[in-house]
């Protein structure tokens, strides 16, 4: 059911790529975004973080900087670094992190299918990322950065990939992260055709990643385009089979125990879960705590367990309802400066070096699965805030999408 389009992607030339393409813009600050950048000229950060080029008095969300961001990409295509495409196209783009591989198809997905739900969404989006999101879009007259789309396996478009990957790719580079990065271009009309017949059969895809971006790109038909037809159509999107899909932990961590000692937070921790000493292989409803350099395990009373709800039944959900906000009276953990979320790819390490800068406790979760994000988005329902990290992160600069 749902429509994908090929289209013609502005994008670096192959001798550019490597120095261009840049973490996604919502994954840095201001400052570490700068530190990327470094005297890097070429970083895309300079497109989609533009008050790097700017003095720090700038305000973030002021027309300066996106104006800023529409010189810079005008300047990359005035030098020659990024190219349009003649033709229009799919692309494949793959990663590879250590031993985990994941390839997807690089295409324009339709806005209204997002607008009808065949394109299904799992979070809430922020009024004012949206309005960023769309002040860039409108600056740019460009999509520049990648919504992270899941879809079911197909039996034709795994042999595409695997047919496409077979030739030379137009990019192959590793980032700083060692990540391996490489693109192939699919501009064979019988591929493009059977590739969207394929996508037609089946039925909806899930927006894993990116979903202020999407949620512009519908304002932009609506508010800019008022409602007439044209690129802005679609929005920019790479689309992974689920699996492929590769998620870590997002863990949690507190500043302060709300005035209860240790011991008081050990009892009350009590009532909700079963605690022993040390720390364990983590499966569904067990958790790992350290509270004062030492690592308790935690698991859920099996009373306590909502198998009928799939967000209920989330480690994420558990450990706020019973712990966050019943204990320490965290009740938004989305806007609570009390409680902070560290990516699993940090490890546990990461945890302890948190407690040890002055935060009181930290936890380790089990990840959530791509099914449960699935089921959350069939049953028109919303994850908690910061439920899914995923690995490896996209590159921003690869392929941009004029509108």
């Amino acid at each position: 059911m749902a429509r994908v389009y090929p289209f013609r992607a502005l994008r670096p030339k192959p001798e550019f790529v490597a120095q261009v393409a840049s973490v996604p813009y919502d994954v840095v600050n201001p400052s570490e975004a700068k530190k990327l950048a470094g005297e890097n000229a070429l970083s895309f950060l300079h497109v989609t973080k533009p008050e790097i080029d700017l003095p720090e008095s700038v305000d973030l969300y002021s027309d300066e900087v996106y104006s800023q961001g529409r010189q810079a990409l005008d300047r990359f295509v005035a030098d020659g670094v990024l190219a349009q495409d003649k033709a229009a196209s799919f692309y494949l783009y793959r990663l590879k992190m250590g031993e985990h591989t994941q390839t997807g198809i690089v295409l324009g997905a339709s806005v209204a299918d997002y607008n009808d739900n065949l394109v299904r969404k799992h979070e809430f989006t922020r009024p004012v990322k949206e309005d960023d999101r769309v002040k860039h879009m409108c600056a740019l007259e460009a999509q520049s950065g990648t919504v992270f789309l899941v879809h079911k396996p197909h039996h034709f478009l795994s042999e595409l990939v695997a047919r496409i990957s077979q030739a030379s790719p137009v990019y192959s580079f590793s980032s700083e992260d060692s990540i391996e990065h490489t693109l192939w271009v699919i501009d064979d009309v019988q591929d493009i055709e059977n590739c969207q017949a394929a996508f037609v059969e089946l039925g909806p895809i899930y927006i894993a990643d990116g979903h202020h971006r999407s949620a512009a790109a519908s304002r932009y038909v609506e508010e800019k385009a008022q409602g007439q037809s044209g690129p802005w159509d679609m929005f920019l999107a790479v689309s992974f089979p689920t699996n492929e899909i590769k998620i870590l932990s997002y863990n949690r961590v507190v500043k302060d125990l709300k005035g209860h000692s240790p011991e008081e937070f050990l009892n009350l921790l009590a009532e909700s879960f079963e605690i022993s000493e040390g720390k364990v292989d983590l499966v569904r409803g067990h958790f790992n705590m350290y509270l004062q350099n030492k690592w308790y395990h935690l698991q859920i009373k099996s009373a306590l367990l909502n198998t009928g709800d799939p967000v209920a039944c989330l480690d994420v959900s558990l450990l706020q309802e019973h712990c966050l906000a019943k204990i320490l009276d965290i009740q938004d953990p989305r806007r609570d400066g009390r409680v902070d979320f560290v990516g699993g790819i940090r490890g546990d390490d990461e945890l302890e070096k948190r407690v040890a800068e002055g935060w009181s406790a930290a936890f380790s979760l089990y990840p959530t699965s791509i099914d449960d994000l699935l089921d959350i988005a069939d049953a028109n329902q919303v994850m908690p805030p910061k439920s899914t990290w995923f690995e490896p992160k996209l590159r921003d600069g690869l392929i941009i999408h004029k509108l």
